[in-house]
């Protein structure tokens, strides 16, 4: 019995070799190829499998995962002579092991290689502007190249990216030169923009502000006028109604006098021709003088004597008998005079006033 152990011991170390070589697990996503005598016979599944120990092997494990592939950057030429160093990214996924494991020998590889090759014709046949503006042109190109050529081989690429795309030194300066002077171009153009619509805006206001000064000012000038020919027309008629006094007229001549010649804007006044005659006709009001302005009181009649006397009339008015002015009359000339020359002098003072008034004001303005 004792000699029986130790064949019953190999013999179940071979049942449990065999029963571990027989099974095969396969991971989830996972697929394994499995050949008998070299040939080609399965593709295994996830799961628990079976194989015939010493018969079937395992050949390849792949992962049906999607996958990403970065390349190198590689150096391509454009149209218009200038290399540049395009780095790309693949994302694929193996959708038959089979040909995966048997179409290629890497197939990795042969996918770098392809996206070199496809990636200088298609960057081959645009300028560096057009390279640069049109990575979803170049990427859709690269796909569908890639897919058609990969499809065979197991293989399906569902995106490609260009992750960089480096122009010469020279180049990158050239363009940072461009977009610094187009980022000016655009900050003058905005600025300019911005200081028009400020005069626009100005202009309008200061537009509208003339406007409504005129239409004050018109108002106003309307309503003055207005006021003065009512003023003019209840003095035409005051004066026509009632049959005013030549002594009044003449009065209110001379009291108007100071304020023509007191006005703002006169620099200098010209006393009228009919001062003279006005003058007259109050000295005459005061002094009685005859119609025709000589200042002389009629000769009165002679008594039979001959002797000048002092009669009154048949009102009791005394009056004047005498050929030569009397000492009143002739002081109410004078007084008359005298108030005549003081409206004068009152006129000048004020015209003066006014004058050195507006310089005043004119001076700090100045200063």
């Amino acid at each position: 019995m004792p000699d029986l152990i130790v064949p019953i011991v190999i013999i179940a170390a071979l049942v449990v070799f065999a029963v571990m070589s027989t099974v095969r697990v396969v991971p989830q996503a996972r697929r394994y190829n499995v050949e008998r005598f070299g040939r080609f016979r399965t593709t295994l599944q996830p799961g628990l499998n079976f194989i015939i120990p010493m018969v079937d092997r395992i050949n390849t494990r792949l992962d049906i995962r999607e996958q990403v592939f970065s390349s190198r950057p590689q150096p391509v030429i454009t149209q218009d002579n200038l290399v540049v160093n395009i780095d790309t990214v693949l994302y694929y996924q193996i959708t038959d092991p089979r040909a995966a494991a048997y179409e290629v020998a890497n197939y990795l590889q042969a996918i770098d290689q392809l996206t070199v090759t496809t990636l200088r014709n298609v960057i081959g046949s645009m300028d560096l502007e057009r390279t640069l503006t049109s990575r979803e042109e170049i990427n859709m190109q690269l796909r569908t190249v890639l897919d058609e050529a990969t499809g065979k081989w197991g293989i399906r690429v569902n995106r490609v990216e260009i992750k960089a795309i480096d122009p010469p030194p020279t180049i990158k300066e050239a363009m940072e030169k461009q977009m610094r002077a187009e980022r000016d171009k655009r900050a003058a153009i905005l600025h300019a923009e911005g200081e028009r619509q400020s005069r626009i805006l100005t202009a309008e206001g200061a537009r509208q502000q003339a406007i409504l000064e005129a239409q004050g000012d018109q108002q106003a000038a309307i309503l003055r006028a207005d006021g003065e020919a009512k003023a003019v027309e209840r003095v035409f008629q005051a004066v026509h109604t009632n049959n005013a006094d030549p002594k009044v007229l003449a009065y209110k001549y001379l009291e108007t006098l100071p304020e023509i010649a007191g006005g703002e804007n006169n620099t200098f006044w010209v006393i009228p021709g009919e001062l003279t005659q006005a003058v007259r006709t109050v000295t005459d009001a005061f002094t009685g003088g005859t119609k025709d302005g000589t200042g002389v009181a009629p000769t009165p009649p002679q008594s039979e004597t001959g002797d000048t006397e002092s009669t009154q009339d048949e009102e009791g008015t005394p009056a004047l008998t005498s050929g030569a002015p009397s000492l009143d009359a002739m002081s109410a000339a004078e007084q008359a005079r005298e108030e005549a020359e003081a409206a004068v002098n009152q006129a000048k003072a004020d015209a003066e006033a006014a004058t050195q008034g507006k310089m005043s004001a004119e001076e700090p303005g100045e200063s």
